[in-house]
């Protein structure tokens, strides 16, 4: 695109660009003069810089410029930045970090991808974290977080770290729950809960330690970003897939769910059976409060069909657990001096409290039995409907 196609399409788009910034006066000039090559639609954020801030911003009374009197994180700053992008009539923002890492020639490539996109989009500049100069913390954390993305939303990106971001403002939740770094991660998850789609742009980037400037604590900064995650992935696993696996049915005819949810849901048939075979597992073993957690963490760890498996774990809906709690019962009298005459006895819980070894025992023996009956079952199913070629 020519620049002056660039400037057309960041005004008809309602396109600002947001730069939040603290302590970063050995790069911010430059940063600002370049994104002014583009566009005066900028918002300054400054997050109670205690260095000559002030005194640059001072030179560009044509942008809109927020000085807030105490830092008070990263997160905040963006937060306020959206807020008055959003009262100021804008539909996106790009957000351009401020330590020079950015370049602001890249701006070009978020508005192209933009315009190629049929829907709202919440584009991630992606980073080339093999290069050289690239600190190898960095490069880990980046792995890092792009595992737990992918684990709590689905999507698989390359760089989920990076503060250079197309965000769609009227897509975006209103209300968040983190101050500082975190909230660039707790913002792409949350907006990818809401389907809105969250993909790369190639960037470029510059680590020049002799500029920049990061106000990142690895100790601080990680745990909260752990504790973070902890909590995103505990609402993915009861909350999130449940929701999308019910909406999903919901939508589909029960032939159509079996064609595309089944047969050609990702894997070779034989991990389909496996994940269905855990499912039933999971699904019939005493793990009561926790079935969804295990299923989708162990689908995960060994690489199985999460919804396969998630549905398969069902098997122990409210209607059915008369008949486990009886069958459990009956199968691990044998092994312990239980009651095996429970056809007689309530079924209840104060029976599997009375039992508790017994139901235990019968249980794991029914799960395993029927697991790898559903397991076989689901194989040769699969293999008589859908043979795979050799």
């Amino acid at each position: 695109m020519s620049l002056a196609e660039v400037q057309n399409a960041i005004s008809e788009r309602k396109i600002c660009i947001l730069i939040p910034t603290y302590n970063n006066e050995k790069t911010l000039k430059r940063v600002i003069d370049g994104v002014l090559d583009y566009t005066e639609s900028i918002i300054v954020v400054n997050d109670g810089s205690t260095d000559s801030t002030p005194q640059i911003l001072n030179q560009y009374p044509q942008i809109t410029i927020i000085s807030l009197p105490e830092n008070k994180g990263k997160g905040n700053g963006l937060k306020t930045g959206f807020r008055k992008a959003k009262e100021l009539g804008y539909a996106y923002a790009v957000t351009i970090d401020s330590d020079g890492q950015h370049y602001p020639d890249d701006i070009p490539v978020f508005v192209e991808a933009l315009l190629q996109e049929d829907e709202d989009v919440l584009l991630i500049g992606n980073r080339n974290m093999s290069q050289d100069g690239i600190p190898k913390k960095s490069s880990f954390g980046n792995r890092f977080s792009n595992f737990w993305f992918w684990f709590e939303t689905g999507i698989k990106l390359e760089d989920t770290q990076s503060g250079y971001r197309l965000y769609p403002l009227h897509k975006i939740p209103k209300k968040y729950f983190t101050p500082k770094f975190e909230f660039e991660i707790e913002i792409i998850v949350r907006t990818a809960w809401r389907h809105v789609p969250v993909k790369n742009v190639p960037i470029k980037v510059l680590y020049d330690p002799a500029e920049r400037v990061s106000h990142f604590r690895p100790f601080k900064d990680f745990t909260r970003i752990s504790i973070l995650n902890t909590i995103l992935v505990t609402i993915t696993l009861f909350y999130i897939i449940p929701r999308n696996f019910v909406n999903n049915f919901k939508k589909k005819s029960f032939k159509r769910f079996i064609k595309e949810d089944v047969l050609e849901s990702d894997g070779s048939n034989r991990t389909k059976a496996f994940s269905i075979a855990l499912g039933v597992f999971i699904g019939l073993s005493p793990f009561w409060g926790f079935q969804t957690l295990l299923v989708i963490s162990l689908s995960v760890l060994f690489k199985l069909n999460k919804v396969l498996a998630f549905v398969a774990s069902n098997v122990s809906l409210p209607p059915f657990i008369p008949f486990i709690i009886a069958a459990s019962l009956f199968l691990g009298a044998p092994f312990v001096s239980g009651d095996s005459d429970i056809l007689n006895q309530d079924l209840n819980f104060e029976l599997i409290k009375n039992n508790l070894l017994q139901y235990i025992i019968g249980s794991f023996i029914l799960s395993t039995t029927l697991s790898a009956v559903a397991g076989i079952a689901s194989f040769l199913f699969l293999n008589k409907v859908s043979p795979e070629s050799n």
